[in-house]
């Protein structure tokens, strides 16, 4: 089973800046042949889509709510995946969810097409 921990969520004030990370562990999962994605689900809301990097050549997608704000990495030799947020609003408090898909997989905006999630970080900004 491949596990995918989250950290860095906290309370952070409008205007602010958070950085999470994701650790992937499992010596079988072969983190670099898979897409990483970072969502949220926000009280009362569907689970979205907020940022995706590639497995292929490390391409990203962002939400529209998100861009220039946002900024998605990897380090493949160290099974992280990260999520720098700049200029932080109080529309951006959710629960932040890191997601692998399986291997060699281009779906970056299927939901459905990710496999492993993690439990999830509690990002709040306060206005």
């Amino acid at each position: 089973q491949v596990q995918l921990a989250e950290s860095g969520g906290g309370l952070v004030q409008a205007g602010g800046s958070l950085r999470l990370s994701c650790a992937a562990s499992r010596r079988t999962f072969v983190f670099s042949r898979s897409t990483m994605g970072w969502f949220r689900r926000a009280p009362g809301k569907d689970r979205e889509f907020v940022a995706t990097i590639g497995w292929r050549d490390s391409s990203t997608y962002y939400a529209d709510s998100v861009k220039d704000r946002f900024t998605i990495s990897r380090d493949n030799a160290k099974n992280a995946v990260y999520l720098q947020m700049n200029s932080l609003k109080p529309e951006d408090t959710a629960v932040y969810y890191c997601a692998a898909t399986g291997p060699y997989s281009d779906d970056y905006y299927d939901i459905t097409a990710y496999a492993y999630w993690g439990q999830g970080t509690q990002v709040t900004v306060s206005s």
